[in-house]
């Protein structure tokens, strides 16, 4: 198995390539040095410290490797990978796609009555049932005879909430960032930001991987190329809108005017046959009556 210890930082969402939103964690794991190597069951220190900070025993280790004062000493057994005194375990050790297992502590939350430790049910809340709404009921058993008078040992009450050690099991790692020393892990982890971690080798699904196609920095660029390109796109298409617009509107406003003209044209025609039949209509009748008036 691989194992590395590393500090918590917090969680991100990254996107793949389809869109979809990947919920991970991340963590930083500086170098660990190994102290200690006997039949693969290695010794690690993590974490820089103060020489104030450090036990005389656990100098007296950090001495016999020649190493620098760490933090933290953890032992791992069964490790695949064989290692010499003073080397480093880095997250290249594990690879992207890969299953772990992730183990941390909770998150402490003190003295806990059993509705929030244990998600009971809580009481009657309506009036008359009196003030215990949230406490857990009896706790003995029986009355006598066969039934013991006490309370079994493990039986779940109000106490101590949190600060335990969990593994998340089959968790994949999402990406690898060496230069800085950072690995990110699908989903969440248990415990606080800064606090320790233990990543290690899927127990269940060690042989299997998944792959992801992330959104990287050149493919972001290409699609807000591609984006700006659209919106340049769409603002042509309005101008161009706009401008068609604008010339129908004159187009419009010009066949008015000439419709308008042509109608004056008209009347203006029709007014003068008018007239023209009208004094023709005259003549005509000047000229009957200067024949009736003629003697013969």
């Amino acid at each position: 198995m691989k194992y590395i210890l590393g500090t918590k930082i917090g969680m991100v969402r990254l996107f793949d390539t389809k869109g979809k939103a990947i919920a991970c964690t991340v963590i930083h794991a500086e170098p660990n040095v190994v102290l200690e190597n006997k039949n693969n069951n290695v010794k690690i220190g993590y974490g820089s410290t103060k020489e104030n900070k450090v036990n005389n025993p656990h100098k007296g280790i950090f001495k016999k490797a020649g190493v620098e004062l760490k933090k933290t000493i953890k032992s791992f057994s069964n490790v695949e990978q064989t290692y010499n005194v003073g080397d480093k375990i880095t997250v290249d050790t594990f690879n992207a796609g890969e299953y772990v297992d992730v183990q941390g502590i909770t998150k402490g939350r003190g003295f806990t009555g059993a509705i929030f430790r244990w998600n009971f049910k809580i009481g009657p809340l309506s009036h008359g049932h009196g003030f215990p709404h949230r406490y857990q009921g009896s706790l003995a058993f029986g009355r006598g005879g066969s039934a013991p008078q006490r309370v079994y040992k493990g039986k779940k009450m109000h106490g101590h909430y949190g600060h335990e050690t969990v593994t998340v099991q089959n968790l994949t790692v999402v990406k690898i960032i060496p230069e800085d020393n950072i690995i990110i892990v699908s989903g969440a982890i248990p415990g606080p930001e800064k606090g320790l971690v233990v990543i290690k080798t899927s127990n269940k699904n060690s042989n299997k991987s998944v792959s992801y196609d992330l959104i990287t920095k050149e493919i972001q660029k290409q699609i807000e190329e591609e984006n700006l390109k659209l919106e340049d796109k769409e603002i042509a298409l309005e101008l161009n809108e706009q401008a068609e617009s604008v010339e129908q509107a004159i187009a419009d406003e010009k066949a008015a005017v000439n419709e308008k003209h042509n109608a004056e044209i008209k009347h203006e025609t029709l007014l003068e046959k008018e007239a023209a039949t009208s004094s023709g209509e005259e003549k005509a009748a000047a000229a009957n009556e200067e024949s009736t008036n003629k003697p013969e």
